[in-house]
């Protein structure tokens, strides 16, 4: 599913604006319906300003209006916004030096806790190699006495969408093969 661009700020926004409900505000913005409700109380969403997706081009005033009379309807993109809008980034990106020393620990802590995944999943969530992913695994890595488990997501090197995105994939294939 493709988000809207900036989904908190989204999500602020109809919350404020419209009486759609907390799940089709959080299956539009990808967030969990109790992180909308959150963002209504005024824990979640502490300073950021709401962004208007009819302005942007992103949600038509009709859609919504639908969808407020109707609460099993969801919410869907504009398809002219679609096109401007990508899932993930193609190629390699760019790590600051200061982090590339923790993706060891990043490998290390998604072996540890998702032994299912591959090393192909690893090195696109992570943007390393199948050669590191390899030592570390295998405890032959250069510095494998050093090496401590740590969350990916809290060191910077994926976000948490792209890693639930990867655990998931992981249940699927686990599902079909028994």
């Amino acid at each position: 599913m493709i988000l809207p661009l900036m989904p908190k700020a989204t999500a602020v926004w109809l919350v404020e604006n419209t009486a759609l409900t907390f799940k089709q505000i959080g299956d539009f913005c990808g967030m969990h319906p109790l992180e909308v409700q959150g963002i209504a109380d005024g824990e979640v969403s502490g300073g950021i300003r709401g962004h208007d997706p009819i302005a942007s081009g992103q949600l038509s005033a009709e859609n919504i209006a639908q969808c407020e009379k109707d609460e099993d309807k969801s919410l869907e993109m504009l398809d002219n916004a679609k096109q401007y809008i990508q899932q993930k980034p193609k190629g390699s990106r760019y790590t600051p030096v200061a982090r590339r020393q923790d993706k060891p620990d990043a490998i290390a802590w998604l072996v540890k806790n998702y032994p299912g995944m591959t090393d192909g999943q690893i090195g696109k969530l992570v943007g390393t190699t199948k050669n590191t992913i390899a030592a570390v695994r295998g405890k032959t890595h250069w510095n494998s006495s050093n090496i401590k488990p740590r969350d990916p997501v809290l060191l910077g090197l994926c976000s948490q969408t792209h890693l639930d995105a990867a655990v998931a994939s992981i249940k699927h294939v686990v599902v079909d093969q028994e």
